[in-house]
């Protein structure tokens, strides 16, 4: 019996891809984009939206336990 495996669509080129174990690159369809896609992480080109909280340890002007 074969087993079906989900299709995936690169994200850096669009390809269809299978979403099997045997892939070392899943998502991407191959080892370059997967380099490409780091290297848009590396420049920045991707980012992650962070919130504007204090890192523990710092002091909060203002805030609680202030004199």
């Amino acid at each position: 019996m074969t087993q079906k495996y989900r299709t995936v669509t690169c994200p850096t080129c669009g390809k269809p891809v299978e979403w099997r174990p045997e892939n070392p690159f899943k998502p991407f369809c191959s080892e370059r984009c997967k380099l490409i896609d780091l290297g848009e992480w590396a420049t920045e080109k991707y980012r992650v939206p962070a919130e504007d909280e204090p890192l523990s340890g710092e002091n909060n002007a203002g805030g609680e336990g202030a004199a």
